[in-house]
């Protein structure tokens, strides 16, 4: 329901102090941390490149041990993540207690600034068909009582991340009709209401890309922050992007469930670079580019005219993340895996106005793995090597409208060869793709297209690269399937 206006004005001010409270603790934008990589950066030079660039909150999918070791007297705000697959093992209280000794306590007694604990993530997707509708909650209440009984309920706080797909405003209404989703509303304001009721924020992913993707009538213009978009309106209320509209859809549904003052953050926002037609590094800039600009000046959106807290999606490209919503997944990053920027972005935090690299960054030789000129390409193994080499490296740039989309056939193979080849280490083996295969010195990359060099491998922390066990045994069934 709307906001009561005939109230009296205690009654306001106490309504007002969660929301205020909060509100005054945001400053800065955040990016979320990834590390689905087959070749991460180390912990600590990431860590720099966050303070490099100015970004002083980060939001992690789990509560990996060896990034939260490196933001250890960074002054970096820190979001824990519980997957999903956790959330039933946390429905017990003594799991959480443990999870939260483990994961909160014993790095906040290491100096590493956690402020909130996201318990799931996206656990209401539609395309999870209700997998995790009945264990998030308990998991939720839990987690808040591990951290109250370890004396950390004042300083960090619970949030459930959720797709901006729990909420809606009709076929064709505008945001003012917007309510949580009918067939999860009970459970939507179940948690919407334990986070109220302890001063936490109600975090929201929220991606026009995705729409675009989806819907091939979605007006493009709408995706970005220039104002040249047809204007939406909505009952004298005029929307000219869609970040704007959507956010102010789940602000409208926090009031109609009696949450009219619940803070939020938007936990992940951002445009991927490769891997669609639509994704692309013009795109990705000008849509980042003005996401940053338009919330700089803290005056948030029609509804909700105050600062808003975000977390860029995201800070560097994972080549290990599930395509199977797209090819895209693997590109988010505002920097490649290297660390190296992808396109110009002034977040307001450098004095140079551009992303600052990574520093330090070591790469493996200069070398690739290429088709050798001598083959046909009716070569029955060629087929077979790509189809082997695409699924164990990453062809996500390989496609219509992709960055290496107009690459010939020869250079498509050669373009999957190599990224095996750079994933596995540029190891001999891995660029013996049987008689059709080679390893040059001289670099292949052509126009938009990048024959990437791998960097060194770090093994300081969980090694998720294939072993060469995996590897061995990989190139003997390919063996056995060409032969």
């Amino acid at each position: 329901m709307k906001n009561p206006t005939r109230v009296c004005k205690l009654y306001v001010i106490v309504m007002l102090i969660p929301f205020l409270s909060w509100v005054d603790s945001v400053n800065g934008i955040g990016a979320n941390w990834g590390t689905q990589c087959s070749h991460p950066l180390p912990p600590e030079t990431v860590v720099r490149l966050l303070l490099d660039n100015g970004i002083q909150k980060v939001k992690l999918f789990d509560a990996d041990y060896g990034a939260l070791r490196a933001l250890s007297k960074s002054g970096i705000e820190v979001m824990v993540g519980i997957p999903n697959d956790m959330l039933a093992t946390m429905g017990n209280l003594k799991a959480a207690e443990k999870w939260v000794s483990k994961n909160v306590s014993a790095h906040l007694s290491n100096s590493v600034d956690i402020r909130y604990v996201a318990v799931g993530n996206e656990p209401f997707l539609a395309t999870y068909n209700g997998s995790f509708l009945r264990t998030t909650y308990p998991a939720l209440v839990n987690i808040q009582r591990a951290l109250v009984n370890a004396g950390l309920g004042g300083k960090v706080k619970v949030t459930v991340p959720q797709n901006a797909d729990v909420y809606s405003s009709g076929s064709t209404g505008g945001p003012s009709n917007g309510d949580f989703r009918a067939d999860i509303h009970d459970y939507m304001f179940q948690i919407t209401k334990f986070l109220n009721d302890n001063g936490s924020p109600f975090t929201v992913n929220i991606y026009p890309f995705i729409s675009l993707y989806i819907d091939s009538n979605f007006p493009v213009e709408y995706a970005f922050f220039d104002g040249q978009a047809t204007p939406v309106n909505d009952g004298g209320t005029s929307y000219t992007n869609m970040f704007d509209a959507n956010y102010d859809t789940l602000v409208w549904a926090l009031q109609k469930n009696g949450f009219p003052n619940m803070g939020i953050i938007v936990g992940e926002i951002g445009w991927p670079s490769d891997g669609d037609r639509n994704a692309n590094n013009e795109y990705a800039q000008r849509f980042m580019q003005g996401f940053t600009t338009h919330i700089a000046g803290g005056k948030g959106t029609p509804m909700r005219q105050a600062p808003i807290e975000a977390y860029l999606f995201s800070l560097i490209d994972e080549d290990q993340k599930s395509i199977q919503p797209g090819n895209f997944e693997r590109h988010w990053g505002v920097f490649y895996y290297d660390g190296q920027p992808k396109y110009s972005l002034n977040l307001g935090t450098t004095t140079n106005g551009a992303l600052i690299p990574a520093r330090n960054v070591r790469y493996l030789q200069r070398k690739w793995c290429v088709l050798k000129d001598s083959v046909k390409m009716d070569d029955p193994s060629i087929a077979q090597s790509v189809s082997y080499a695409c699924a164990l490296g990453d062809c996500t740039s390989l496609g219509y409208g992709t960055s290496c989309g107009d690459l010939d056939a020869k250079m498509n193979v050669s373009y999957a060869f190599n990224s095996y080849y750079q994933i596995n280490n540029q190891l001999d083996e891995a660029c013996k793709f049987p008689n059709v295969s080679t390893v040059t010195k001289d670099d292949p990359t052509t126009g938009s297209c990048r024959f990437g060099i791998m960097i060194e491998p770090y093994y300081g922390g969980a090694d998720r690269r294939l072993g060469l066990g995996g590897f061995v045994a990989g190139l003997v069934l390919l063996l056995l399937t060409i032969l």
